[in-house]
């Protein structure tokens, strides 16, 4: 029996009678066709796609040459899931099965789960997201040119009981709309500021990690609009807005044993754990852009702020990159803490990966751990992160290192895009510049 018979089965099976089926882009948003179960299992037996995905910047503008026409894709029949806001409906995830394939984030996190595999480790993980939520629809935020922001909630503390009284039947439906769309979540709860939420997803393996957090996006969006708001996952809005992290916890097991590899018997961060931290900070301020591909990603970077300013580490601190929770039991992990809100959860699972696997194929030593450091310090001898996208570019272009674990095509074609993106704003002034510089 085919997996496309198989697959058909099921459908029939669960009673879906529409299938939302489409590609993940650099932004991590759906591109998709809905189609009846009759017209999707036409469709894939031949399935393609616009190739067009890896080629446009943010607003949908094409960069670079052609041609631009459908290419084949390949269906990932573990993806189906449900889809939270029709009835009678799932999502299915492809992927390019063309020259463009290795272009793609899920490409590229593929390659290094396959890899972990191949040294005998299995990956477990999961995506932390703050959201803000403000009290403006898609057609008020552009009445008044992106300037209205209207906070839900503006009396919010963080993790205020009063809040989660105040707002429980929100936090409720949020809460539904997440998991009907089949992300595993562990919690979700106000967090720091106005309008501000965080989710906790549950620990999966790898690449359902990181669907879960791209749809969980999806169905916060999707769930706000409905309420006539908008769900922000920008790292930085500024004025009084906190800047919101999109942080992956992750651990290793044993292929053989099922142990977790960085659990240790005196519960402190053991000897693998600090060699994939050493790996990390390495690679990671070369590959930055896999985490942080957007302008405003680097905005959350400004000095004061919560955002690390290097690949730091401590056990259980908040204000390093890394932060060891180490265990005598199963649940020993490390959390990448850099990453934006905004963040590719494909690329940066994939650009902690490779830099855990090389510390601990080459046994690399981390820098000294800094319990008592702040965001803004800078570890001796730490390489400093870039301080934009065109920097983070230019790095990631020239790592050695980007180009052997996600491909040659890929690190020059998305430091291509990045630099795109860099480029697209530098023309751009704020009005808090003309405030600021208008009249001399």
């Amino acid at each position: 029996m085919t997996k496309l018979n198989q697959l058909a089965a099921r459908l029939e099976r669960d009673g879906i009678d529409i299938l939302h089926v489409g590609l993940f882009d650099y932004a991590s948003v759906f591109r998709e066709r809905r189609l009846k179960r009759e017209q999707f299992l036409a469709w894939a037996r031949d399935p393609r796609f616009s190739n067009t995905l890896p080629h446009w910047d943010s607003a949908d503008s094409l960069f670079g040459g052609g041609p631009y026409l459908t290419e084949a894709l390949s269906l990932d029949v573990d993806s189906l899931r449900p889809y939270a806001f029709e009835p009678n409906a799932a999502a299915i995830v492809a992927d390019y099965a063309g020259e463009n394939r290795e272009l793609m984030p899920r490409a590229v996190l593929a390659r290094q789960i396959e890899r972990a595999a191949s040294m005998g480790y299995e990956v477990r993980a999961a995506f932390e997201f703050e959201v803000i939520f403000l009290k403006e629809n898609a057609a008020s935020l552009r009445d008044s040119g992106f300037s209205a922001m209207h906070t839900f909630m503006p009396e919010n503390k963080c993790w205020s009981g009063q809040t989660a009284a105040d707002q429980a039947e929100f936090v409720s439906g949020l809460e539904k709309a997440i998991v009907d769309h089949g992300v595993s979540l562990f919690a979700v709860a106000g967090e720091l500021g106005p309008g501000c939420f965080e989710a906790t997803l549950a620990a999966e393996m790898p690449m359902k990690a990181a669907d879960d957090a791209a749809f969980f996006r999806q169905a916060a969006r999707a769930y706000a609009r409905r309420q006539d708001m908008t769900a922000s996952f920008m790292a930085s809005m500024g004025g009084s807005f906190p800047g919101i992290g999109g942080h992956v916890t992750l651990s290793l097991r044993d292929k053989a044993t099922g142990r977790n590899v960085f659990s240790d018997p005196a519960a402190t961060t053991n000897q693998a754990a600090r060699h994939f931290i050493g790996g990390m900070a390495r690679l990671v301020p070369e590959a930055f852009a896999l985490c942080a591909h957007t302008v405003n990603a680097y905005r959350r970077f400004a000095p004061g702020s919560w955002a690390p300013k290097s690949v730091s580490w401590a056990e259980y601190t908040f204000t390093t990159a890394v932060r060891s929770v180490p265990s005598a039991e199963d649940s020993a992990r490390l959390e990448f803490r850099l990453p934006g809100a905004d963040c590719n959860p494909h690329l940066t699972l994939a650009l902690a990966l490779a830099g855990g696997l090389d510390g601990l194929e080459e046994q690399i030593d981390p820098p000294a751990a800094t319990p008592f450091g702040g965001p803004d310090d800078i570890p001796p001898g730490a390489t400093r992160l870039p301080r934009d996208l065109k920097d983070a570019a230019d790095r990631l272009r020239a790592s050695e290192l980007a180009a052997r674990h996600f491909g040659e095509a890929f690190t020059a074609h998305f430091a291509k895009a990045c630099e795109i993106e860099h480029a697209a704003l530098a023309r751009a002034v704020s009005a808090f510049e003309l405030a600021r510089y208008l009249e001399g």
